[in-house]
């Protein structure tokens, strides 16, 4: 029988706070992460709008100077995985361990490149220059001996990471794995999304730009943070008196092979990999409770997103409540899949689904059972969190209260 795998600690940097409690309170209480923030100097309009982190916390410990030595991408991951281990009560036994690390991150080398360019001119990045990966560096930081990958799937990077993480636990190949996404927002990555008209045009007021299902969606918003997790199998964690936020109960992943930037116009691919989750979770539709779904506000993708979870779900679609937390926490890019899973573990913890905010008008297209404006206090045993990223990749994650 393959064995059971537990959440068992959490570290985070998000646009609505650093800490599960602060996440959950904010997320429940349906407040948005989005500013206003000057990236790029000119061309892209009076106003950008993004879902900042501000500060990211260090860990318990550490010593301040050097944490902030380092660059921000590396302080991001390195707080989050430092910070999930402590939160698990495994912070003194990462020596005696095979922990391994799995990290979604989607463009690792972009800020380099930026730095390298305002410092240099026609400077080009080279690879033999003094530059580790940041899985690297994370897993010499915190002396990690288990092995060690990062994996690039666009927005559905987190997802992955986490799907992989768990097959390491049930294989036995660690005995402990960290896992998430992160991801930094950029003037080139911010430009980049708005030339590709990506990004919401609004530019009346922050916390209003983020539409997710509405039928006045015009993008999504860009945010940054991202989420780690600490994995282990239910025996190993029963044995030491672990603490569980949830069990992680199933995984699915396809491709579209479609197109580089739109979703595809059939939803067969996306909706076979929420399918496939539920059969690894052993669970059918009708056992879901709450769908975290990866609608980031963009016209096309929502209402494709619909068609698939209508597919999938089949006549339960009419009573799972779905919502977009996208609409709080911008869309985090190689970290949303791994918020929007901490997302579904704030639902099991408090019996809640969060909702999505600035629905007003839901589009008749995306025709779903949605949580508007405010959080619903509801039963959520099992609940399911979509990724799907540009060039087509889809994951879906499947989360059961520990019982």
């Amino acid at each position: 029988m393959t064995q059971r795998v537990w959440i068992t600690g959490v570290g985070a940097a998000t646009p609505l706070g650093s800490d599960f409690a602060t996440f959950a309170e904010n997320l429940l209480g349906g407040k948005s992460g989005v500013v206003a923030r000057s990236l790029v100097p000119q061309g892209l309009g009076p106003h950008q709008f993004i879902a900042a982190v501000d500060e990211i916390p260090i860990p318990s410990g550490w010593d301040a100077a050097r944490f902030r030595h380092h660059n921000r991408l590396e302080q991001l991951v390195l707080s989050c995985t430092a910070r999930a281990l402590a939160d698990a009560g495994l912070d003194e036994e990462r020596g005696h361990l095979r922990i391994g690390l799995v990290l979604g991150l989607g463009a690792e080398y972009l800020r380099v490149w930026e730095l390298d360019t305002l410092a240099g001119g026609n400077r080009v990045y080279t690879p033999d220059r003094d530059v580790c990966s940041v899985v690297h560096f994370v897993q010499h930081e915190l002396g990690l001996s288990g092995p060690a990958v990062s994996v690039a799937a666009a927005c559905a990077s987190g997802g992955y990471a986490l799907g992989l993480a768990r097959r390491w636990i049930q294989l036995g190949w660690v005995d402990v794995c960290l896992a998430g996404g992160c991801d930094l927002i950029t003037p080139m990555s911010y430009a980049g999304f708005y030339n590709l008209r990506a990004l919401s045009r609004r530019d009346d007021s922050p916390s209003l730009a983020s539409r997710p299902f509405d039928q006045a969606r015009d993008g999504f918003v860009m945010g940054e943070g991202g989420s780690v997790f600490v994995l282990e199998g239910d025996a190993k964690a029963r044995r030491r008196n672990a603490s569980c936020y949830a069990e992680f109960a199933g995984f699915g992943a396809t491709s579209d092979a479609s197109h580089m930037v739109i979703p595809s116009s059939e939803p067969q691919s996306a909706s076979r990999a929420v399918r496939l989750a539920l059969d690894d979770a052993g669970a059918n539709p009708e056992d879901v409770d709450y769908v975290n779904a990866h609608a980031a506000g963009t016209p096309v993708g929502d209402r494709a997103e619909a068609r698939v979870l209508q597919l999938a779900l089949g006549d339960a679609v009419s009573r799972v409540p779905v919502s977009s937390t996208k609409s709080m926490t911008g869309h985090l890019l190689s970290g949303a899949a791994a918020v929007e899973a901490l997302a579904c573990l704030v639902a099991i913890e408090h019996q809640a689904v969060p909702p999505t905010i600035n629905l007003d008008d839901p589009d008749p297209e995306c025709d779903l059972q949605h949580v508007p404006h405010h959080a619903c206090p509801a039963p959520v045993r099992v609940a399911a969190s979509n990724s799907f990223g540009f060039g087509g990749s889809n994951t879906c994650l499947v989360f059961r209260k520990a019982a």
